[in-house]
């Protein structure tokens, strides 16, 4: 950062950057670093491309690789390659999720590689910091490359495509031996990746502060959090879990009557301490790729040559996320687990339902919502892997399938967040209803945003509010371990 810039050099994205681009109106700026780096291999690109073959340079792409270009042909074959890779189809993708896509390619460019010209650089930034994006459809890529978008971004960069945002966006005259080094690239597959390892980042914290506070309403034991327990079976992320439980409850330690909790608390952290740990991978996954040079053909600015390759394939990354995506389903069925002790009068002491009379329906309904959404978490675990492709008359026979992985991953993020909001409201409005609350420190932060927040009527109302209230807690820094 250099004032309220957020300075974009090829080597230090985070996927935390990646949101605040995406989502705010914060400006950026290429480094001089980057600049340099995209120079040089702009320069060593158009020399080798003079003295021997480069795939997309030289040559035509796909099954075409053996296919020469024509030197008098060069400025229109770049541009037809454009043209014709523009052509995705379904609803558009939302302007963050494009916004992230612009940011990650501005720092695969910075990263150096590619060949294109530099001055590609100041035009992405220049449209970032105008707050317009390019339209892209959400079908067209399979985790080999997000052709269609870039390609569609290129045409608006070359004035064939208007921008959307309400002004009128830089031409940048995108040369045609460039026009395969600026959408060889996973760009877009990368930024919804990297939103949606944030968010489930910031989720899973989120979640144990909820798992705290729906065990103080059921009047549970922290025995099952105690250090010798998880010294025991020594999982990084079982034991993470317990240690923050720990210190959750460490300003008054639940004493409970029942010799050990439903699974829900006590098998806690052998559950959620793995979508921790496929969490954190993933995202240690994502920011190796947004800060690679991923090119294919790679330009070696020092070697003075081009490699070709198969860094464009992101089965690191769908791989990646697929495990993230099971690991959550199996924490967010503990947590419909634990909604289910809170409407149970033998657990929190109140009536069924935490219904306002013995007849009422109370919070029955969380359930049903909480249920709904685990069920598209489990629809979405299914493992975009399994899938492949053959293409091009069979010389591009593989895919992974990353970028319906990282698609997967946003709507599971989404549905989780509902599922969490539910045991939020239940976890509260017990301790509410028994005049109880945390004894002090985070998790006492926690409860009072959440009841001065949430609505404190009992009787039989719609909840669908409170729902939604909810799931913006859960973003607040209260919610988060760290603080």
């Amino acid at each position: 950062m250099i004032g309220n810039r957020i300075v974009i050099d090829g080597r230090g994205m985070t996927c935390e950057r990646v949101a605040v681009i995406a989502r705010s109106d914060a400006p950026v700026a290429v480094s001089a670093e980057g600049l340099e780096r995209a120079r040089a291999a702009a320069e060593v690109a158009y020399q080798i491309s003079h003295e021997r073959p480069v795939y997309g340079r030289t040559t035509g792409v796909g099954a075409n690789r053996l296919v020469d270009v024509e030197w008098d042909d060069t400025d229109a074959h770049g541009l037809r390659l454009l043209r014709s890779h523009a052509a995705g189809a379904g609803p558009l993708l939302g302007a963050e999720v494009v916004r992230a896509m612009l940011a990650v390619r501005l720092n695969q460019l910075a990263a150096g590689g590619s060949g294109v010209d530099a001055g590609a650089l100041n035009a992405l930034t220049e449209v970032l910091n105008l707050g317009l994006v390019p339209p892209i459809p959400v079908y067209g890529a399979i985790g080999t490359g997000d052709l269609t978008a870039l390609a569609s971004t290129a045409l608006c960069l070359l004035g064939e495509r208007a921008w959307i945002g309400g002004s009128q966006g830089p031409v940048f005259p995108l040369r045609s031996s460039d026009a395969l080094g600026f959408i060889s690239s996973n760009a877009a597959t990368l930024g919804e990746s990297a939103l949606a390892v944030r968010d489930l980042r910031h989720l899973l914290d989120a979640s144990t502060v909820v798992a705290a506070l729906s065990l103080l309403a059921v009047h549970g034991s922290a025995e099952a959090y105690a250090p010798f327990v998880h010294q025991a079976c020594p999982h990084p992320g079982q034991q993470e879990v317990a240690a923050t439980m720990r210190a959750l409850l460490d300003h008054g330690w639940p004493v409970s009557e029942r010799i050990q909790d439903p699974y829900g608390y006590r098998a806690f952290p052998q559950v959620h301490g793995p979508a921790l740990d496929s969490a954190r991978n993933a995202e240690g996954v994502v920011t190796r790729e947004i800060n690679s040079a991923a090119e294919n053909p790679l330009i070696d600015v020092a070697g003075r040559t081009a490699w070709h390759n198969g860094n464009f394939h992101t089965a690191y990354v769908g791989l990646a996320l697929d495990a993230a995506r099971a690991a959550l389903f199996q924490t967010a069925a503990l947590s419909a687990a634990r909604l289910g002790t809170l409407v149970e009068p033998s657990f929190t002491g109140l009536n069924a339902f935490q219904a306002s009379s013995e007849a009422g329906s109370g919070i029955m309904i969380l359930e049903y919502v909480a249920h709904s959404a685990i069920a598209d978490i489990r629809r979405f675990a299914t493992p975009a892997a399994l899938g492949s492709a053959v293409l091009s008359r069979g010389v591009e026979e593989h895919a992974g399938f990353a970028t319906q992985s990282a698609r997967a991953t946003t709507e599971a993020v989404a549905a989780y967040r509902i599922a969490l909001a539910c045991e939020l409201v239940a976890a509260v409005r017990a301790l509410r209803m028994q005049g109880r609350s945390p004894a002090g420190g985070l998790l006492r932060a926690a409860y009072d945003l959440a009841a001065a927040t949430l609505d404190p009527t009992v009787e039989d109302r719609p909840l669908d509010t409170d729902i939604t209230t909810a799931g913006t807690l859960l973003t607040h820094a209260s919610f988060s371990q760290d603080q």
